[in-house]
C-alpha cells in the first residue's frame, strides 16, 4: 500500500505543481493615461493564451505561477513591446502598462482620442531589411498610398501630383533632391537615412495648417535621439551604410551618426544600354542633442549636418532593343560614342533650440542653411539603325532582320551647372491648455533662397539621311552682302543665364480640440489657417484647412478565447477633411522649355475633400487595422508640366485647370502569426484642360485625315478645329496595388522571408512635342516584385568569444530583385523611318539582379 501511494503521489505532485497559475488583470494607457483599447496581449512563449484590451483599455490573462512570464503587447502599425511579470499560484495582480513613445523602440499606440486623422504611421522597424534596389527610405512607402515608376529614383507621385508636390521633412526642416537630375541612374541617394529614423509619419491629403505649401503629400521623418551606444553596419553588392549612436553617461549629450556609400555599377549593367557606368554616391549625416539639464530638462540644443556626393560617370557604346508584336517586330540598333559626367554636391546644416517652459507649452527656435552645387556635362553621339523583323514562325530566320526601316543619327549636348542656396528660419510653438482636449500649435518661417543656373544644351537629329529642319532652308542669318545662309538649324536649343534672388514668409495657427457628446462619442476638430508671401511676384496665399473626427460608440459582440461572448466597444474613427493648398513655385516650375524664367508666374492650387475610415477589428484572434478614403481635389492655376524620364519639363506658366479622385484602402495587421504585413489598393482619376489649346485635322482631296508618314497624298484641301479639352496629366495612374509582406519559419524563427510587390497601370505619355494633347498614349504596366531570404545570426552568445558576445544582432540575406524579370519601362526615344513615320522605342529599366547583404549591429 505504501509503494501503490508512492506512485500516486508521484504522478500527481507534477500535475499539481504544472497547473499552478495566476492571474494579470490590467490597464493598457498612453502616456496622457487614455485607455487603450484592441491591443492583442499574449504569453510569449505560448502564443495561444491571448487576449485583447477592451473599450476601457482592461484585459486579464491567467499564466503559469512562480516564474518569469514575458508578455507580448502588439498593436497594428507598431513595434511589439514586452513586459516581464511574476505572479504566485491563484495570485490575481494588477498591472498597469503605459506606452512611452519616447522610449527607444516604443511603440506609439493612438487611441480613439489622440489617433491622427490622414495621417499614417510607417514602421520603419521591419525584422529584415527592404529588399529594394534603391536602399532608401522611399521603399518603406509601399504601406502608404504611393505610386512609383522607377526603382532607380527616390521620386514618387500621390493622387495624380507629381513629385515636385510632395513635402519632404526631417526633423521639422523641409529638405530638397538635386535640380538637375533627369534620370533614375543619376540620382544616387536621397536626403533620410533610413539606419537613423526613429518615426515616419505620411499623409495622402488632407494635411494639417502646420505642413508647408505644396499640393499633395507629406512625408514627415524624425531621427531617434539614442538611449545607449549602438553601432550597425551593412554591406551589400551595391554599397556599404555604417550608423553609430551614442549618449553620454550623464545622459545630456547624444549623437546619431550615418555613413552611405552606394555604386550601384552592377544593377545598371542590367539596362539595355551597353555601357561603361561608374556611379558613386556618398553621404555623412549626424544629429546631435545637449540638454544642459539632463533628459528632462527644459532646455534642448540640436543640430542635424549632412555632405552628399553624388557623382554620375557614363560612356555608352551600344543598344539593341526589340519591341512590336507578332503584326510588327523592330529592332533598334545604336552605336555610341562619347560621354556624360553629372555631379551633385550638396551642403546641409541645421541648429535647433527648443526651450519648454512647463509641461504643457513648448518652444522651438531653428536656422538652417542648404547649398547645392550641380553639374551635368555630356556629348553623346548615337548612329542607329532601326529594322523590320521576320515574323513567320515557321521561318529558319524567325527572329533576324527581315528589312531596314531607316537609319540616322543624333547628337546630344549640354554644358548646365547650377548653384543655389536655402537659408531659412523658423519658429514653431504648442500649448496644451487641458492636456487632453484643447491642443493649439503655431509657427512663422522665413526663406530666403539664391538660385544662379547656366544652361546650355541643344539636340541635333539626322534621320533617315538628312537633317530636319534642311540644309538649303533658311536659319535666319545673312552674310555681310545680305544673302541668306543656309545652314543647319539645332533642335531643342536651350541656353540661358538665371539668376533668381527671393524670401518666402509664411506663418500658420491650428487648434485641435477633441470632446464627448450625450452619446458618449467622441468628436475631434483640428482648424488651421496659414499664409505665404513670396518677394518674387509680391503674391500672398491664404490657406484655410479643417479635419474632423468622430468616434461613434458602437458596440459588438465577439468571443474571447474560451468562447464566451463579449460585448466590447468597435474601434472605429470617420474622418472628413477639407482645405485649399497652394503651391507657389519654386525654380523648377519657374523655367520654361526656352530656359527663360517667367516673372509672371503664380501659385497653383489644390482644393482637397477627403472622407476616411480608420478600423481595428479582429480577424483570425488577431487585430488587423483597415484604413479607407475617397478623396476629390480641383485643381486651378496650373502649370503643365511634361515627363522625360524623371525630368519634369515646365511650361512655366498658369494655363491650366484640372481635378483628380479617387479612393485608397490600406490593410495592416499580422496575417500571418507574430509578424506583420501591408497590402494596398488605389483607384485614381486625373486630368487637365489646358486654357486656348487646340489644333487642327488637314485633309486631302479623297477626304483622307493627313498623317505625315502614313497619307501618301499631303495635299490640305480642308481643316478641322479640334480643341482636346481635359486630357490625362502624366501621373494618371488608374490603378495600383502595392504588397509587403513578412513570413518566418515555423519553430525556426530565424529564418525570415520579405517580399514586396507593387503593381500600377500605365501612365500617358507623348512624341517629344510641347503639345500636351499628343499625350494620351498609355505605357506598359509597371510591375515589380522583389523578395528577400533572411537568416538572424548570433542568436546564441558565447561567453569565450568577446567578438560573439558584444554583438546584439547579427543578419544575412539573399535578395532577389525583379524577380519576374519583367521589362519595365521609363521613358521612349523616338525614331523616325524614311517615310517621316515616328516610332517610340521604349527604354526599359533594371532586370533581374541578386544581391548579397551582410547586416551587423553592436
Amino acid at each position: 500500500m505504501n509503494f501503490r501511494l508512492l506512485i500516486l503521489l508521484c504522478i500527481l505532485c507534477p500535475l499539481g505543481l504544472w497547473s499552478q497559475t495566476g492571474t494579470i488583470s490590467g490597464f493598457v494607457q498612453d502616456p496622457d493615461k487614455n485607455p487603450v483599447p484592441s491591443v492583442l496581449i499574449y504569453e510569449k512563449t505560448n502564443q495561444n493564451n491571448r487576449v485583447f484590451s477592451d473599450s476601457e483599455g482592461g484585459f486579464k490573462i491567467s499564466i503559469p505561477a512562480n516564474r518569469d512570464i514575458t508578455l507580448v503587447l502588439n498593436f497594428p502599425g507598431i513595434p511589439s513591446s514586452e513586459k516581464m511579470v511574476r505572479v504566485d499560484s491563484n495570485e490575481d495582480k494588477i498591472i498597469v502598462v503605459t506606452f512611452d513613445a519616447t522610449q527607444e523602440k516604443a511603440p506609439v499606440v493612438i487611441t480613439e482620442r489622440r489617433r491622427p486623422v490622414s495621417i499614417i504611421r510607417i514602421n520603419p522597424k521591419l525584422a529584415t531589411p527592404l529588399p529594394t534596389p534603391q536602399g532608401g527610405i522611399e521603399g518603406y512607402l509601399l504601406q502608404a498610398p504611393v505610386n512609383f515608376s522607377s526603382e532607380l529614383s527616390s521620386s514618387y507621385s500621390v493622387r495624380g501630383g507629381s513629385f515636385d508636390e510632395n513635402l519632404v521633412y526631417v526633423n521639422d526642416i523641409q529638405v530638397y533632391r538635386p535640380f538637375l537630375v533627369r534620370s533614375g541612374e543619376q540620382e544616387g541617394l536621397s536626403f533620410p537615412n533610413a539606419d537613423m529614423v526613429e518615426s515616419i509619419n505620411f499623409s495622402a491629403g488632407g494635411f494639417d495648417a502646420k505642413y508647408g505649401d505644396k499640393m499633395s503629400s507629406v512625408l514627415d521623418i524624425t531621427y531617434a535621439r539614442p538611449d545607449s551606444f549602438a553601432v550597425k553596419t551593412m554591406m551589400s553588392l551595391l554599397g556599404a551604410n555604417l550608423t553609430v549612436q551614442g549618449i553620454s553617461k550623464n545622459q545630456k549629450f547624444t549623437h546619431n551618426t550615418g555613413i552611405r556609400y552606394k555604386r550601384n555599377t552592377y544593377l545598371l549593367n542590367s539596362l539595355d544600354v551597353d555601357a561603361e557606368y561608374d556611379p558613386r554616391y556618398t553621404d555623412i549625416q549626424s544629429y546631435v542633442t545637449y540638454r544642459p539639464q539632463g533628459k528632462y530638462g527644459p532646455w534642448e540644443f540640436s543640430f542635424l549636418g549632412n555632405y552628399s556626393k553624388n557623382n554620375y560617370n557614363f560612356i555608352p557604346r551600344t543598344r539593341e532593343t526589340d519591341v512590336g508584336t507578332i503584326n510588327e517586330a523592330l529592332r533598334l540598333t545604336v552605336f555610341f560614342e562619347g560621354q556624360e559626367e553629372t555631379q551633385f554636391e550638396t551642403y546641409f546644416g541645421a541648429f535647433s533650440t527648443r526651450y519648454n517652459p512647463s509641461e504643457l507649452s513648448q518652444l522651438r527656435f531653428t536656422v538652417s542653411a542648404f547649398q547645392t552645387y550641380e553639374s551635368e556635362h555630356y556629348d553623346i553621339l548615337g548612329a542607329y539603325r532601326l529594322d523590320e523583323l521576320e515574323r513567320d514562325l515557321g521561318s529558319d530566320e524567325f527572329g533576324e532582320v527581315l528589312t531596314n526601316r531607316g537609319v540616322g543619327a543624333y547628337l546630344d549636348h549640354a554644358r548646365n551647372d547650377l548653384e543655389a542656396s536655402v537659408f531659412s528660419f523658423t519658429h514653431r510653438g504648442f500649448r496644451d491648455f487641458d492636456r487632453t482636449n484643447h491642443f493649439v500649435q503655431w509657427g512663422t518661417d522665413l526663406q530666403i533662397e539664391k538660385i544662379y543656373d547656366e544652361l546650355n544644351e541643344w539636340s541635333i537629329t539626322d534621320s533617315a539621311g538628312y537633317a530636319s529642319p534642311r540644309p538649303n532652308d533658311n536659319i535666319g542669318y545673312t552674310d555681310p552682302s545680305g544673302r541668306p545662309i543656309q545652314g543647319i538649324a539645332i533642335q531643342d536649343r536651350i541656353r540661358a543665364v538665371n539668376e533668381v534672388n527671393s524670401s518666402r514668409t509664411s506663418a500658420f495657427v491650428q487648434d485641435n480640440y477633441t470632446f464627448k457628446n450625450d452619446s458618449n462619442a467622441i468628436i475631434g476638430a483640428t482648424v488651421g489657417v496659414r499664409a505665404n508671401h513670396w518677394s518674387y511676384n509680391n503674391e500672398l496665399v491664404v490657406s484655410p484647412r479643417a479635419k474632423f473626427s468622430y468616434t461613434p460608440f458602437w458596440n459588438q459582440i465577439r468571443k474571447d478565447k474560451n468562447g464566451d461572448l463579449d460585448t466590447v466597444r468597435k474601434d472605429i474613427v470617420l474622418s472628413a477633411s477639407l482645405g485649399y493648398y497652394y503651391q507657389p513655385p519654386f525654380y523648377r516650375e519657374m523655367r520654361g522649355f526656352d530656359g527663360a524664367v517667367n516673372p509672371d508666374i503664380r501659385a497653383q492650387r489644390s482644393i482637397h475633400f477627403i472622407l476616411g475610415a480608420d478600423y481595428v477589428f479582429q480577424a483570425w484572434n488577431r487585430p488587423i487595422k483597415m484604413i479607407a478614403e475617397v478623396y476629390y481635389k480641383k485643381l486651378d492655376n496650373l502649370i503643365p508640366y511634361e515627363l522625360e524620364n524623371v525630368r519634369q519639363r515646365y511650361f512655366a506658366e498658369n494655363i491650366a485647370k484640372g481635378y483628380a479622385y479617387g479612393a485608397d484602402l490600406m490593410l495592416n495587421g499580422e496575417f500571418i502569426d507574430g509578424v506583420q504585413s501591408w497590402v494596398r489598393m488605389s483607384y485614381l482619376k486625373t486630368e487637365e484642360d489646358l486654357s486656348n489649346d487646340f489644333y487642327y485635322l488637314y485633309f486631302n482631296a479623297a477626304g483622307d485625315t493627313i498623317r505625315p508618314g502614313y497619307t501618301t497624298d499631303l495635299v490640305r484641301v480642308d481643316s478641322l478645329l479640334q480643341t482636346p479639352g481635359y486630357i490625362p496629366r502624366p501621373s494618371d495612374q488608374r490603378f495600383s496595388f502595392s504588397l509587403l509582406f513578412l513570413d518566418e519559419m515555423p519553430r525556426k524563427k530565424e529564418y525570415k522571408v520579405l517580399l514586396t510587390l507593387f503593381f500600377g497601370t500605365g501612365v500617358p505619355y507623348g512624341p517629344p512635342t510641347r503639345d500636351r494633347y499628343q499625350d494620351i498614349l498609355r505605357t506598359k504596366s509597371y510591375f515589380r516584385t522583389d523578395i528577400g531570404f533572411s537568416r538572424d545570426l548570433f542568436l546564441k552568445k558565447k561567453k569565450n568569444n568577446a567578438f560573439n558576445r558584444n554583438i546584439d544582432k547579427g543578419l544575412i540575406s539573399l535578395e532577389v530583385f525583379n524577380l519576374l524579370g519583367v521589362n519595365n519601362t521609363i521613358n521612349y526615344q523616338w525614331i523616325e523611318d524614311v517615310n517621316g513615320r515616328q516610332y517610340g522605342i521604349p527604354t526599359y529599366l533594371t532586370g533581374r539582379r541578386i544581391n548579397l547583404r551582410f547586416v551587423l549591429e553592436f
